[in-house]
């Protein structure tokens, strides 16, 4: 059953918290990406834990194998449920990524579960620099590194789920760039609605600015709630 995710990309703590006083009991899941991170530090994460909430820390990391395998103990300790490491930063880095996350597990039982970003949503085809291969064809090979290194699963665009699933079905699938009808799409480019992103496989929609710059954003959140259910029944 596909999971909502809140994208708390919001500037400060407390707006992090006005929002999610806002809107819960309707929600489980929060992401906490980089303007949050960055504002509010690690304590933005206990204090979301500590009002019930299951945590997605969208960090992307991307550097040498040492350093990122670090920054995931790291993360560890901070009792996140998931989080985020680039792909192109190739299969060691991938490997030693998930070897920290067992040794994590094998210590304390419980650790986060990684997910491998293939290409962000923003990007359209011809527009990654230096890069010339179709995004398509890109996130599929990034796939199976991520396969490969034995990672939970992956961040796509909905467009790439259903390929990608089909060829890796052990993995669990998270969908940025989630847009309702009429909503306005701002710096994405490939996106979709809550129920094609379900019908193509997504087991994680990331919903941010639809919700949060909404007037309303309780309201937001029931109607996209409501547009998974009733994909989910078919």
């Amino acid at each position: 059953m596909a999971e909502l995710i809140l994208a708390l990309d919001v500037p400060t703590k407390q707006a992090a918290h006005a929002l999610v006083d806002d809107l819960k009991g309707k929600l489980a899941w929060c992401k906490v990406g980089l303007e949050l991170f960055t504002s509010a530090g690690p304590s933005i994460i206990s204090e979301l834990k500590d009002l019930g909430f299951k945590i997605f820390l969208d960090l992307k990391f991307y550097d040498i194998p040492n350093t990122v395998a670090k920054a995931v103990s790291a993360a560890c300790e901070l009792g996140v449920d998931l989080l985020t490491i680039h792909c192109q930063g190739g299969l060691k880095m991938l490997t030693d990524a998930q070897e920290s996350i067992e040794k994590y597990k094998a210590l304390h039982k419980a650790a986060p579960n990684l997910l491998g970003v293939t290409v962000l949503t923003s990007f359209a085809d011809g527009q990654m620099p230096g890069i010339s291969q179709p995004i398509a064809s890109l996130a599929y090979d990034l796939a199976g590194l991520a396969a490969k290194a034995n990672l939970y699963g992956l961040v796509c665009s909905p467009n790439e789920v259903a390929k990608l699933k089909a060829s890796y079905p052990m993995l669990h699938y998270l969908c940025p760039g989630i847009r309702p009808k009429g909503a306005d799409i701002g710096d994405q480019n490939r996106i979709s609605t809550p129920k094609e992103a379900i019908l193509a496989g997504a087991d994680f929609l990331v919903v941010g600015r639809p919700i949060t710059a909404n007037k309303n954003p309780r309201q937001a959140l029931e109607a996209i709630l409501t547009e998974m259910e009733e994909a989910l029944q078919k």
